[in-house]
């Protein structure tokens, strides 16, 4: 489990998450939710040890992530940042590769990387792309092979920000899949959406945060409501189901 405990972090004189707490599962996804400015790729860095909080604890499995060396928090933790960019030019199959980097030893590369990085490129549809430069495909493209890097780290928890940015609907849908059976797989999964939808289409668990303090959280049906999501995006929404039986939000308006 990694759970935040009364966390609170101030950033250029704004506080940005204020003493707020939850936790994330293993074999569960779970979704942050959120207005713009409201905190979510803040508590995503903090939970991937990338920020310390000004005051509360971050733990994975009860020890604290701030007394993790980074090679070991790497090998656990995983993270797709929201801004993907890619400064090398480097072939796909070479950019994947770096995700294996914590896991070298004195010897370099193994057979065991070797398949770890040619399936991550399967699963994100990129292995046709192996040899091509990164820097000459198209940002859906690029997304998915920063995916697989993730995927090639074969971390206990993976951490998105904002996965399915840039993808078209059938790679959104893919990725979700994706994420979906990676979790099933055992591990852990937390994203960052703002998609309503595609969040109730994805998530085991809820956490919904309103200027830096958490609106509501638990699990997808207890937490996503009209009433909750109303008071969190300040819009009155109406729950539908698909013909699968899939929730649909729907926006109606501006709450006033």
């Amino acid at each position: 489990m990694i759970s935040f405990d009364q966390i609170s972090l101030t950033l250029r004189d704004r506080l940005i998450l204020n003493k707020i707490s939850g936790s994330a599962k293993k074999g569960h996804i779970t979704v942050i939710l959120g207005p713009n400015g409201a905190g979510k790729s803040t508590l995503l860095s903090c939970l991937a040890g990338l920020r310390a909080p000004d005051s509360g604890k971050v733990t994975l499995n009860d020890k604290m992530i701030a007394a993790m060396n980074g090679r070991d928090r790497a090998r656990q933790i995983g993270l797709l940042p929201q801004q993907g960019d890619i400064h090398w030019d480097l072939s796909v199959k070479a950019l994947v590769a770096l995700g294996r980097l914590p896991h070298h030893g004195r010897w370099g590369t193994t057979a065991s990387d070797e398949a770890a990085v040619a399936e991550a490129m399967i699963l994100t549809d990129v292995a046709r792309l192996a040899d091509r430069s990164v820097l000459r495909l198209s940002g859906g493209e690029q997304a998915r092979v920063l995916l697989a890097r993730v995927f090639a780290g074969q971390p206990e928890w993976l951490l998105a920000d904002e996965p399915l940015a840039n993808l078209d609907p059938l790679h959104q849908l893919d990725t979700l899949e994706r994420l979906r059976a990676y979790a099933h797989g055992g591990a852990g999964v937390v994203v960052v959406m703002h998609d309503l939808t595609l969040a109730a289409r994805i998530a085991d668990d809820l956490i919904i945060l309103k200027q830096g303090m958490v609106a509501a959280s638990g699990p997808k049906d207890d937490v996503m409501t009209p009433d909750i999501l109303s008071d969190a995006f300040g819009v009155h929404v109406e729950l539908l189901q698909d013909r699968r039986g899939g929730t649909v939000v729907t926006l109606l308006g501006a709450a006033r």
